[in-house]
């Protein structure tokens, strides 16, 4: 009753998640997107997110097993087996005194082979007192290691957003340029229908009505390019979003202008604190500093205490003749041929080499963040020229119609003028595009973070243990200083 009931809940959640995440399940339909859909979708669809979320998984379980490992661990075994010896066995057996010499008189005995059974059981417990800092280091590594994976989950969202916000964006772009090479086209169709109009009532030469079908047939090739560019980015944001590829998407947002008001001092002030690059970078140090207490316990004393009961017996289970032992157990490794000092040199190169790679982390991340701001800065300023010269582009065209009408003009000015318009909305379109993308590059570049990312819980034992860990680290810190 109970496994049929879950089992129902089971299906019922199935279809409510797929439902949920899927639109459209079908290929070559219509699915309406926005902004923040697709950034849902990319999220829970892409495996890139998985990745680093099971990438942290592990860091986790590594991070536990270190901290873990400074408490008491308990072995048990149990041995159970056969034997004997291949030829028989003698023993000497007392058989009384010569009376003469008082000399004592043995017989020799056939024993056999003494085969039988023995079974024994034993249990052993451990706890480290002292490792040198090599349990510390470890501990040290497997936290920094675990925290570089956290901020890369964090890392991961970033970069999604900004690939779907690009994507989204390259769409949008598409579809404008396929929209104003339609309107090229258009406005060169009715221009061709006037010329040849005038042709027909002997106002005009054939070379306009010859040079006007030629604009026309190049404008319709790149309505053409055009309507290809826009199919595969429908396509690549398909892909991005977990959508089959013919799906037809019908995009809400428009390329508008927002104003940033960020400036670029508090755009690096930002990043220096938020960059998941540079956290990450951080914490590549403390994993390096890890390795390096580690590879230094290897001319400490290790010390460890231990307690064992064992028992054994020719009768199974083996459970009498018990006997048992405390004890303290110390080793030092008095000499390897330099194979630790080795090791020490090694950390020692690999902590300098973390170092100086957060040095050009944060040299990268500056330069990263100064482009994006003035690209930024740069598209900005083009959107207010382009969008002056698109008024004034479509009057120019108006007037270069109204005067080759009136006899006045010359179709190489309708023309002209057709081509300078088209530009004119090219470039502020792409002004808009620039700025968008460069927008979301710079949000990125400072590390403004998801708003959705995984959350992992952690248990009271485990909040108990950081708590721990933190005091031995601090203890492990200052006796690392005083050396």
């Amino acid at each position: 009753m109970y496994r049929n009931k879950l089992t129902r809940r089971f299906l019922a959640l199935s279809a409510a998640l797929s439902l949920a995440l899927c639109q459209s399940a079908f290929a070559g339909e219509t699915v309406e997107l926005n902004l923040d859909d697709a950034m849902q979708r990319a999220f829970q669809t892409n495996p890139t997110v998985s990745i680093a979320q099971y990438e942290l998984d592990s860091a986790r379980a590594s991070y536990n097993a270190a901290r873990q490992s400074r408490g008491v661990s308990i072995s048990a075994s149990h041995t159970t087996q056969r034997g004997g010896a291949d030829d028989d066995q003698y023993v000497s057996r007392l058989k009384g005194i010569d009376m003469t010499t008082g000399n004592l008189l043995y017989d020799r005995v056939n024993a056999g082979k003494g085969i039988g059974n023995k079974h024994s059981n034993g249990l052993t417990a451990s706890l480290p007192i002292f490792t040198g800092g090599k349990l510390s280091g470890t501990i040290k590594q497997a936290k920094a290691n675990y925290q570089y994976n956290e901020v890369g989950v964090q890392r991961t969202y970033n970069e999604m957003r900004s690939t779907v916000t690009n994507g989204y964006f390259t769409m949008l772009q598409a579809d404008n340029m396929q929209k104003l090479s339609a309107e090229s086209v258009t406005r060169l169709e009715d221009h061709l229908k006037n010329v040849q109009a005038q042709y027909d009532v002997g106002v005009v030469a054939k070379v306009d009505v010859l040079r006007s079908q030629v604009e026309l047939a190049n404008a319709k090739q790149t309505l053409i390019q055009a309507e290809n560019s826009y199919q595969v980015a429908e396509a690549n944001m398909n892909k991005i979003v977990g959508l089959p590829m013919d799906t037809n998407l019908k995009l809400d947002n428009l390329l508008v202008y927002n104003a940033y008001d960020k400036s670029m001092d508090e755009c690096l002030a930002y990043a220096a604190e938020h960059r998941p690059e540079l956290m990450q970078a951080k914490y590549g140090v403390d994993a390096a500093k890890g390795a390096l207490m580690v590879a230094r316990s290897g001319h400490m004393p290790q010390v460890a205490a231990s307690a064992s009961q064992a028992w054994s017996d020719t009768n199974w289970p083996g459970d009498e003749n018990g006997n048992w032992g405390v004890g303290v157990n110390v080793t030092l490794n008095v000499f390897d041929t330099g194979v630790t000092l080795s090791k020490i040199h090694g950390a020692e190169a690999d902590l300098k080499k973390a170092e100086e790679t957060y040095r050009d982390t944060v040299d990268s991340v500056n330069l990263d963040v100064r482009s994006n701001y003035l690209g930024l800065r740069e598209a900005e300023k083009r959107i207010s020229t382009t969008k002056l010269a698109v008024e004034q582009a479509d009057e120019d065209y108006r007037i270069a119609q109204l005067r080759y009408m009136s006899g006045v003009g010359t179709n190489t000015d309708v023309l002209d003028a057709q081509v300078a318009l088209t530009q004119a909305k090219t470039n502020y379109t792409q002004a808009l595009y620039d700025y968008n993308t460069s927008k979301t590059a710079l949000e990125t570049s400072i590390g403004v973070p998801m708003t959705n990312p995984v959350k992992v819980k952690v248990t009271k034992a485990e909040k108990k243990a950081a708590k721990t860990e933190a005091k031995a680290e601090k203890t492990a810190a200052k006796t690392e200083e005083a050396k």
